[in-house]
C-alpha cells in the first residue's frame, strides 16, 4: 500500500510520473472506520503545487501513450483485470473497512468495475471509425478517433472501488493520460488498484492520484493542459464542477444526487416487491445515487406494501462489517453524515409524516462509536415534505400514498433530479405508460435498482446530470475521444461512363 506507516495511521501518498511521493500539503484529512469511529489514515490536502506536477507529467507521459497501438494498450487492459480478479477479496475488505459497506457489497461493488475494465478490453473494436467509397465522384471519406489529452476523475466516498473504474480504464484505453482525485474519506482502495495497474505495465505518468479537497479541485478545473473532467457526486457540486470546467474550456460529465421513486401498482407481487423494495432503500446503508428512497404505492398497495415492509426490514442485522459478514447492514460514512440523516428524519416527524419504523432507536453493541442508523421508514408523507423533496443519502425511505399511477407520474414530473424510477406490476399498460413518461433517464420494471451494466450509459436526467455524453458505454469512448473527418479525392482518367441523368442536367 502507498503510505507512510506511523503507529497505527497510514498517510497516503500521491502517485506522479510512476512514483509514490509525500504530498506538498501541510494539512490533513483524516479517514475513518466507520464501525468504530478509528482514524486509520490521514489523506494530504494538497492544492496546485501536486496538481500541476500531475498534469506535467501526465501531459509528457501522453504524448507517447497515444501513439502505443491500441491493441498494446487493451493488452495492459487485460492484465490488470486478471490483477483485480486475483485480489478480489483484498480490494473488496479494504472498502469494507473504509466506507462501512458490508462485505458481499463491497465485493458487487467490486465486480461492478471489474466489468466496465471487460468493456474497455473491448476497445479495438469499440474504437473503429466508419468509411465511405466514392461518397461524391472519385472522392472516399473516413472518420477516425483521437484521444483528448490529460484527463481527470473526481470521484466519490460512496463507491471507492467502483466508481474511479467507470473512468480511467476506458478514458486510458482511449490513449488519454489521468489523474485520479479520490474522495478524501475513501482513499485506500483506490491507492491499493493503483499499484495493480501499475504492475500491469501502465506506463510511467500515464495514470496518476493525488488528493485534496475543494482547492485541489478547482486546480484540476483550471489548469490549461487538463482536457476533460469526469465527476461523481451532490448535485450542487455536480453543477459547480460543470460550470467552472466548461469555463475553463474543458469537456465534463458531471453526475449529480437523485431521489429515485418506486411505484407500486395493487397488481404487483408485493412480496417479491418488499424484498426488492428494501434491497434499493437499505442496501449499502442507502449511500449510493440509485437508492430507492420514495416509495409511491397506488391505490390500495400501500395497505399490504407497508407492514409487510416494516415487518421485513426490522429483522435486518445492524452491525460492524469490519469483523465478519454478518451484519445485513452497515454504518454510514462519517459522525456528520449520521447527524444529517438523523435530521432528516426529525423533520419528516415534525411536517406531520408517521415514523413506521425508527432507525435512531438502533444501537450496536459492539460498535458504540460507529456510524450506525437503522432502516427508516416513513409513511404517509406528501409531496411538500423535505424527505420527500430532498435527497438524505442514507438508510431512509418515504412513502406517499397516491390514488392512481398519474399522480405518481407526476410526482416525478416535479422531482429536480432524474436518475432513475422503477415500477411493480404485472400489468403492460401500467408499464408502459411509466416508461414512456416518468421524467428520470433510467428505468427499472420490476427491477429494485435500474443501474445499467459497463456496455450501456448511466443516463441520468435533469440535475442528476450536467453535461451531454454520459459515463459508462459507447458514450463513455465518445466523452474521452474527439473524431477526425478526412476526405480524399484522387484525380483519374478512369472516371467512369455511369451519370445520373438527373443529377448530371441540373448540374449543367
Amino acid at each position: 500500500m502507498p503510505v507512510t506507516q506511523s503507529s497505527a495511521v497510514t498517510t497516503c501518498k500521491i502517485l506522479v510520473g510512476g512514483d509514490w511521493i509525500d504530498s506538498a500539503a501541510t494539512e490533513f484529512s483524516e479517514v475513518f472506520n466507520p464501525s468504530t469511529g478509528e482514524v486509520i489514515a490521514k489523506v494530504p490536502m494538497g492544492k496546485g503545487d501536486d496538481v500541476d506536477k500531475a498534469v506535467q507529467a501526465a501531459q509528457a507521459a501522453f504524448l507517447e501513450w497515444k501513439e502505443v497501438p491500441v491493441v498494446e494498450r487493451a493488452r495492459v487492459m487485460f492484465r490488470f483485470k486478471n490483477l483485480l480478479e486475483s485480489n478480489y477479496e483484498e480490494i473488496a475488505r479494504c472498502v469494507t473497512r473504509e466506507h462501512g459497506k458490508t462485505l458481499p457489497e463491497a465485493r458487487a461493488s467490486v465486480q461492478r468495475g471489474i466489468e466496465v475494465v471487460e468493456f474497455a478490453c473491448g476497445i479495438p473494436s469499440l474504437f473503429m471509425g466508419e468509411s465511405m467509397e466514392n461518397i461524391a465522384r472519385n472522392v472516399d471519406c473516413e472518420t477516425v478517433r483521437h484521444p483528448l489529452g490529460v484527463c481527470v476523475g473526481i470521484t466519490p466516498f460512496n463507491f471507492p472501488a467502483m466508481v474511479p473504474l467507470w473512468m480511467y480504464p476506458v478514458a486510458l484505453t482511449c490513449g488519454n493520460s489521468f489523474i485520479l482525485k479520490p474522495s478524501e474519506k475513501v482513499p485506500l482502495a483506490s491507492l491499493l488498484i493503483a499499484e495493480l495497474l501499475i504492475k500491469a505495465g501502465i506506463p510511467k505518468g500515464v495514470f496518476n492520484v493525488v488528493h485534496g479537497g475543494k482547492d485541489c479541485v478547482d486546480a484540476l478545473l483550471t489548469h490549461p493542459l487538463v482536457k476533460a473532467v469526469s465527476f461523481v457526486g451532490s448535485t450542487p457540486i455536480a453543477k459547480y464542477i460543470y460550470e467552472t470546467g466548461t469555463k475553463h474550456g474543458k469537456r465534463v460529465q458531471s453526475a449529480g444526487g437523485a431521489k429515485n421513486h418506486i411505484i407500486i401498482m395493487p397488481d404487483a407481487d408485493m412480496e417479491q416487491t418488499v424484498q426488492a423494495l428494501q434491497a434499493s432503500a437499505f442496501g449499502c446503508a442507502g449511500e449510493r445515487c440509485m437508492a430507492g428512497s420514495l416509495a409511491l404505492p397506488v391505490g390500495d398497495a400501500a395497505d399490504q406494501l407497508v407492514p409487510l415492509l416494516v415487518e421485513s426490514a426490522s429483522k435486518m442485522k445492524v452491525g460492524r462489517t469490519d469483523i465478519g459478514d454478518g451484519a445485513d447492514m452497515g454504518p454510514v460514512i462519517t459522525a456528520q453524515h449520521l447527524k444529517h440523516v438523523r435530521t432528516m428524519i426529525d423533520k419528516g416527524e415534525k411536517e406531520g409524516a408517521n415514523i413506521a419504523l425508527d432507525g435512531r432507536v438502533t444501537k450496536v453493541a459492539d460498535g458504540p462509536n460507529g456510524y450506525f442508523i437503522g432502516p427508516t421508514v416513513i409513511d404517509k408523507a406528501t409531496a411538500d415534505m423535505s424527505v420527500v423533496r430532498e435527497e438524505i443519502f442514507g438508510p431512509v425511505l418515504s412513502v406517499v400514498r397516491c390514488q392512481n399511477i398519474q399522480d405518481a407520474i407526476d410526482i416525478g414530473q416535479n422531482c429536480e433530479f432524474g436518475n432513475g424510477a422503477v415500477i411493480f406490476t404485472n400489468s403492460g399498460a401500467a408499464a408502459r405508460e411509466f416508461k414512456r413518461h416518468f421524467n428520470a433517464g433510467m428505468i427499472g420494471i420490476n427491477v429494485g435498482v435500474p443501474a445499467p451494466m459497463a456496455w450501456f450509459p448511466f443516463t441520468g436526467w435533469n440535475h442528476s446530470f450536467f453535461g451531454d455524453l454520459h459515463i459508462q458505454g459507447r458514450e463513455g469512448i465518445q466523452f474521452y475521444t474527439q473524431q477526425k473527418m478526412t476526405m480524399t479525392r484522387w484525380f483519374s482518367t478512369q472516371s467512369g461512363k455511369f451519370q445520373d441523368p438527373i443529377w448530371k442536367a441540373r448540374n449543367k
